[in-house]
């Protein structure tokens, strides 16, 4: 949902050259949250077939929180070991919904089909994406509409996976009361790649301290965003934190902005070089980026890979050397990360990028109060407080 205060913030418009895009409708501060967004639809990351050694799912399958040793666990009647509640309220919501009657059936299905073992996880998981959409369609036409609405555009390499599961679903576990055809699938499966957020397990459940997604979802609104490899927002959830709608993500603004300016979100961590970043967003995204940073980094010879370390400094001798680097970050204190054309960057790195090994996560401060910006800044990825003074 948009809710009204996010709709007098934020305008849909068209932007040559990028689409749909949210604009600011009025000046933004640093830390304001622009929008909290519910999600249409939600699945789980994990894929259906599973090692035997490994351990089942440690989150509840409706809304996805930890399971404490405190929970009232309770598990589908159906399918026992492999669907967990964290309470017997959060069962009676899933099976009017997300874990209806056919759901169940269908998931044990293809868990217990011979040609789904061998298919790589992500495979699995959009198997799992596509039950879920189908079952929108019956259980919420209005949301399933809104699915379709959404931007998506398949490629020739998508082929096989749509074929696929088509196939295989169609088979084994179609939907009742609904036709399924091979273009609906292939336009479901572009619809999840180009709008799917990960909803990330908490960093201090994570053995290695990297962060791992445990559930996607479909954001009918926060899917306008456009994506900047420096974006002047970034986006919250707190599955295991959140009272209520645990599932809701919020987007904060990371810094000031003016009226009618963009707003936009990086769909990676900021972190990666030029290359990596265009390959994925050619390949998961289908569009080239020109952002003010890439058109820099572009003209670096193929070389020259822009590495950040652990506390977020900029390693590229050969570009600039430490002394350039400090008179860039102390010549742009306006907090617009766009403003150094040389190195547009190395402020934003020095004061937005979160410095937590293994992190990469963004900063963003807290929420402004009595109209002052908030001095304590939050990591999106490992929760991080971190007071303004560290970093200026």
């Amino acid at each position: 949902m948009m809710t009204a205060d996010s709709e007098s913030l934020l305008s849909l418009g068209e932007i040559k050259g990028r689409g749909r895009a949210l604009v600011a409708s009025q000046p933004l501060k640093a830390g304001q949250i622009v929008l909290k967004d519910s999600p249409i639809l939600v699945y789980s990351a994990l894929p259906l077939v599973r090692p035997q050694s490994s351990a089942s799912a440690s989150y509840c399958d409706n809304c996805f929180r930890t399971l404490s040793s405190s929970a009232n666990v309770t598990s589908c009647p159906s399918c026992s070991h492999h669907h967990l509640f964290c309470s017997p309220n959060c069962l009676t919501m899933a099976t009017a919904a997300s874990h209806s009657t056919w759901v169940c059936q269908a998931l044990s299905r293809l868990r217990d089909c011979p040609s789904l073992v061998p298919q790589p996880p992500e495979r699995q998981v959009q198997a799992r994406f596509l039950i879920a959409a189908y079952n929108l369609a019956l259980t919420s036409p209005g949301h399933f509409q809104v699915l379709l609405s959404l931007q998506g555009q398949g490629s020739p390499s998508d082929a096989p996976a749509v074929q696929f599961l088509h196939s295989l679903i169609s088979s084994i576990c179609p939907p009742p009361s609904l036709s399924l055809s091979i273009e609906l699938t292939a336009a479901l499966l572009a619809k999840d790649k180009l709008n799917a957020f990960g909803l990330m397990a908490p960093i201090s459940l994570q053995q290695d301290g990297q962060r791992s997604v445990r559930a996607y979802g479909i954001y009918p609104k926060a899917s306008f965003f456009n994506h900047d490899c420096l974006p002047n927002a970034c986006r919250f959830d707190y599955l295991d934190l959140a009272t209520g709608q645990n599932t809701d993500i919020t987007v904060r603004m990371i810094h000031d902005v003016p009226q009618g300016r963009e707003i936009c979100l990086s769909y990676f961590p900021v972190n990666l070089n030029y290359y990596t970043r265009q390959k994925r967003l050619a390949e998961d995204y289908g569009f080239t980026c020109d952002c003010d940073r890439c058109k820099v980094e572009a003209n670096w010879s193929d070389n020259e890979a822009d590495v950040i370390d652990d506390n977020g400094n900029v390693e590229k001798e050969e570009v600039m050397d430490e002394d350039s680097d400090e008179q860039m970050i102390a010549s742009d204190t306006d907090g617009d990360a766009g403003g150094v054309d040389d190195f547009p960057h190395a402020y934003f790195f020095f004061r937005y990028m979160c410095s937590h090994e293994n992190c990469w996560g963004t900063l963003a401060p807290l929420p402004p109060s009595d109209d002052a910006s908030s001095k304590v800044l939050e990591c999106n990825v490992c929760g991080n407080l971190k007071n303004d003074i560290d970093v200026c």
